[in-house]
């Protein structure tokens, strides 16, 4: 089952309050997306905390075969 740009946005939203979040999908499947993060809460954060902090925000939707979610291209960044 694919998952909605909407309801990806909404959860890492939920999570990183304050974030900008811009989500696209890739190839028109909603199964391939790709989301860019800018949020205050990955200041002093590695980038690999970043991606940590953003896969948590999806609570499981990713694990396993049984995830909504096969594939995330993820670009995080802090504010200018």
């Amino acid at each position: 089952m694919a998952m909605e740009l909407p309801v990806l946005k909404q959860m890492i939203e939920e999570a990183l309050p304050g974030s900008d979040v811009t989500v696209e999908d890739l190839v028109g499947d909603n199964n391939h997306l790709s989301a860019k993060v800018v949020s205050e809460a990955f200041r002093g954060k590695s980038r690999v905390q970043q991606h940590q902090m953003v896969y948590a925000a999806l609570k499981g939707k990713m694990d396993g075969m049984d995830g909504e979610l096969h594939a995330l291209q993820l670009q995080t960044s802090v504010p200018d």
